[in-house]
């Protein structure tokens, strides 16, 4: 066999799922920049982060303060925290019961059309997120998509009738499960990534407008499947179709300390 021939053999690059329990978000923030720190020099795999967060409201580059709809006194009596943060999109939603997973990856950088200049491609990464969010929850047994110019991943609600609409006896007709917002820096090194909705306290989402949405529906699998997966199933079925989609094989490792 010629030296090529085994190229369809080869291994696929390793990335290390950590699962780190409820942190704090700014503590999130760190260790994204200290594994994007390690990744850059080659002192370690690619990663994917995953853990919750207590009860944080967080603003990408895109977003607009009036879309927090709770007063600092509010804010202060349910204990929640603002962030203003580097990822793209509006405002969202972190807590607990919710799987928010931070990737640090480095995107292959990509010839512009026509042109002479290395892009990353940020938008196929996006969709390759939105696609291994699908992948996961059809195993967990949910049928989920996407929207025309709407980042994230959806459900519809002919597929799952369980869910009604908050104010009506019918089912909703779209309502978005997981939100995703990401950086991708100078050297193409991703941080931030996807947080979907598992069984976290749906009424902090009515401290906001999320995505900067008017009338966005959010759901979660608790109010979709009966019984709900618990979360360590959740991420071991995330864990699994991340690497399926974006090309990895995946390897539980230690916490980060």
């Amino acid at each position: 066999m010629r030296a090529d021939d085994d190229l369809v053999f080869r291994s696929l690059p390793i990335c290390e799922a950590h699962w780190l329990g409820r942190i704090a978000y700014q503590r999130g923030v760190e260790l994204q920049n200290e594994t994007a720190a390690e990744l850059l020099v080659g002192k370690r795999h690619p990663a994917l982060l995953l853990m919750e967060h207590p009860h944080t409201y967080t603003f990408g580059r895109g977003g607009h303060p009036e879309n927090l709809l709770l007063s600092q006194e509010e804010l202060a009596a349910r204990g929640i925290g603002v962030y203003f943060v580097d990822r793209g999109g509006d405002v969202t939603y972190h807590g607990p019961g919710q799987l928010v997973g931070y990737p640090i990856l480095r995107l292959p950088r990509g010839d512009e059309a026509g042109g002479t200049t290395l892009i990353f491609n940020s938008v196929g990464y996006l969709r390759k997120l939105e696609d291994a969010l699908i992948l996961a929850l059809a195993r967990l047994g949910l049928r989920a998509g996407r929207r025309d110019r709407l980042t994230g991943v959806w459900v519809e609600g002919e597929d799952n009738p369980r869910r009604v609409g908050p104010d009506s006896a019918s089912p909703f007709s779209s309502a978005k499960i997981a939100s995703i917002g990401v950086r991708v820096d100078s050297s193409g090194i991703t941080r931030h990534g996807f947080a979907l909705n598992v069984a976290p306290e749906q009424s902090y989402w009515k401290g906001i407008v999320p995505c900067g949405l008017e009338g966005v529906v959010m759901t979660s699998l608790a109010e979709l499947l009966n019984p709900c997966p618990s979360m360590e199933t959740v991420a071991e079925q995330v864990v699994k179709a991340f690497g399926e989609v974006l090309g990895f094989e995946m390897r539980w490792a230690l916490p980060l300390r």
